[in-house]
């Protein structure tokens, strides 16, 4: 009764989550019935899915072994972790910066023009992103090429030197996604209450000690939510950036190979469904214990702070 009593409370917050819940059972629980592929030697079954899966051979972490049997290992995991962990920390900072810098715009037509620009390569597709790139960097008509020549430099076969990547790589990711990242922290700081920076002022405080004494202990617990889930997907890669903006040039594997482009080429090459869940599968359990272990130091530091 008691139960029901709550429920009849709270019907109308239930149906607003309702949708979302509807989603994560169909799309993100549902599917992880299918983790059991990567044990498996996955033949498609003409019965369906389920008997595909039932008819299966088990073969225990044997599609395990392709992530780790070979030379590639090594550096598609360097390169993962490495880029991911740049990601993270570059993104977090300037994502703060532009949204605190949005905020002290006096005129908000030109605060609400700012922030259209820098949302605008969100909505743009990757492959759109690589031709951008390749204007850029075309060996015979592209724009850096172009400037090199006018100081007399030699034009650079771009898609042949992997030295040069990690660097337009971290840029194009961040001129990506720095604008819907900074939107949500701008949200954060519009909802911090006006009293507190009249109070700095009136004691003499700086905008820049108004900044480090109120914004930013504001924006904390968000910045530690948004990157614990952030490492919880250290080991995906964004697909996209990888393959499209590089045109999957093999001289760059080097420093552009990561976890998933190794899958996406191996699945391709071979048509191994279960190495591909195997592939899944460590990433979200390595996933998952790095946001434990992240989440139990936060906590040590500051509870309140932790996710849970």
């Amino acid at each position: 009764m008691v139960v029901w009593k709550r429920f009849k409370q709270n019907k109308w917050y239930l149906l607003m989550v309702l949708p979302v819940t509807v989603w994560f059972v169909l799309f993100s629980y549902f599917p992880m019935f299918g983790t059991v592929i990567a044990f498996k030697q996955f033949r498609i079954h003409r019965d369906g899915f389920f008997a595909s899966i039932a008819n299966s051979k088990w073969i225990g972490f044997e599609n395990f072994k392709f992530l780790f049997g070979t030379q590639d290992a090594y550096i598609i995991t360097r390169n993962t972790l490495l880029y991911n962990t740049v990601f993270i920390v570059l993104g977090l900072v300037f994502a703060v910066l532009f949204a605190i810098m949005l905020n002290e715009l006096g005129g908000k037509k030109l605060s609400k023009w700012y922030q259209t620009g820098m949302l605008l390569p969100y909505f743009i597709s990757w492959v759109v992103v690589g031709y951008f790139v390749f204007a850029f960097l075309s060996m015979d008509k592209g724009l850096l090429n172009r400037w090199l020549e006018l100081f007399g430099v030699k034009s650079i076969q771009w898609y042949n030197e992997p030295k040069y990547w990690p660097y337009i790589l971290t840029l194009t990711s961040l001129w990506k996604w720095i604008g819907v990242n900074s939107v949500i922290y701008l949200a954060s700081i519009v909802g911090i209450d006006k009293s507190y920076y009249e109070a700095a002022m009136i004691d003499g405080a700086s905008k820049w000690q108004q900044i480090r004494n109120i914004t930013i202990p504001f924006l904390t617990p968000l910045m530690i939510i948004l990157t614990l889930l952030a490492i919880g997907r250290i080991f995906y890669s964004d697909f996209g950036l990888f393959y499209q903006v590089t045109f999957d040039s093999g001289p760059l594997y080097a420093t552009t190979q990561v976890v998933d482009t190794y899958v996406f080429r191996a699945l391709r090459n071979s048509g191994q469904i279960g190495m591909s869940a195997a592939a899944g599968l460590y990433q979200s359990f390595v996933g998952f214990i790095l946001v434990l272990f992240c989440n139990y130091i936060v906590k040590k530091i500051d509870k309140d702070q932790a996710l849970y």
